[in-house]
């Protein structure tokens, strides 16, 4: 009898063990999750340019297509890349996360750069020189090359949210994260693209006259939805970069400008009196993205004439060598 209580003791503590490390895996997981929504909102905005000008039918396939890109991306090369990273070189974790904080400056930087300069798209060029096979795996491959940088550094900002000694933790909430966020992410593109498709089905199908109002209206609010998650993505983007910079900076000494913000964001919660750690957190968003998109426009020319030109010149002194060889 004394046996089997004892049996049951270490069930029940076994059982109380799985538990709290569920709960951490679950709190780690949401935790890391909220850290990344800026890249999330962008990576959502960005993704439905790839299926502009395909036929309706094939919309639906090519987002599954990017969708499986994107979890072996962060799955089979990501994850493992960022816990070896973190067990073997963790001091690279922040500049390699500042890396990526200059990148969403640069993208977020550029969009607005695009938008106060506007130039043709290229859609309908490129739809009239490829077939629509060519032109389908071309925007697949292109959206989910983006989606690895975009991913990388989600995974990176989770990582870095994670506070856990457990490498299992660290895993699975990483794991889940990669999923629930391309779930979300994916989810939320194919809702996206198909929602006009349903305004004009309700406008042309709906058997009482308020469905058929509310598909035209859908139909024609779509083109503002689109326009408004690219600017929520952008200003994410921003904030997202400039606030990974500023803690970056802070992580490796130099405290000014992390410090200067928090001062001002405090100053003016003060000032106004009501809901200060509301005031606070938008006051420092705001001065995040303003850094953000400063650093995003000084990085510009030297991407464009500096780091691309140097990139497409390697790969073709390799392409060469490969001719060659």
């Amino acid at each position: 009898m004394s046996g089997l209580l004892a049996l049951l003791d270490d069930v029940a503590a076994i059982a109380k063990l799985a538990s709290t490390q569920i709960d951490d895996i679950v709190g780690q997981t949401a935790k890391a999750g909220s850290k990344a929504v800026g890249v999330v909102i962008d990576d959502a905005a960005v993704t439905p340019k790839y299926v502009h000008g395909i036929p309706a039918a094939r919309e639906l396939p090519i987002v599954l297509q990017i969708a499986r890109g994107s979890l072996f991306n962060k799955l089979v090369i990501l994850l493992p890349a960022a816990l070896l990273l973190e067990a073997f070189l963790p001091g690279l974790l922040t500049p390699l996360l500042m890396l990526g904080g200059c990148y969403l400056c640069f993208e977020g930087g550029e969009k607005i750069w695009h938008a106060l300069h506007p130039h043709p798209e290229s859609h309908a060029q490129e739809a009239t020189t490829l077939d629509a096979a060519h032109l389908e795996k071309q925007r697949v491959a292109g959206a989910i090359k983006t989606d690895f940088i975009l991913s990388a550094e989600i995974m990176t900002i989770s990582l870095s949210a994670i506070e856990s000694s457990s490498f299992w933790i660290e895993a699975v909430a990483l794991a889940a994260v990669a999923v629930g966020i391309t779930v979300l992410v994916y989810g939320a593109v194919a809702a996206l693209v198909k929602a006009d498709d349903l305004g004009l089905k309700l406008a042309q199908d709906g058997r009482l006259s308020a469905t058929r109002n509310f598909g035209r209206w859908l139909v024609r609010a779509m083109p503002t939805v689109m326009k408004v998650i690219a600017t929520v993505g952008t200003a994410a983007m921003l904030w997202v970069g400039g606030n990974i910079i500023t803690h970056g900076l802070h992580d490796l000494g130099w405290h000014w400008p992390y410090e200067a913000i928090h001062v001002v964001a405090e100053a003016v919660a003060h000032a106004v009196a009501t809901a200060e750690g509301a005031v606070a957190w938008i006051v420092t968003a705001a001065l995040d993205g303003v850094l953000g998109l400063g650093l995003g426009l000084m990085l510009i020319p030297v991407v464009t004439r500096v780091i691309t030109p140097a990139v497409e010149a390697l790969a073709g002194l390799v392409g060469r060598r490969k001719d060659e060889g």
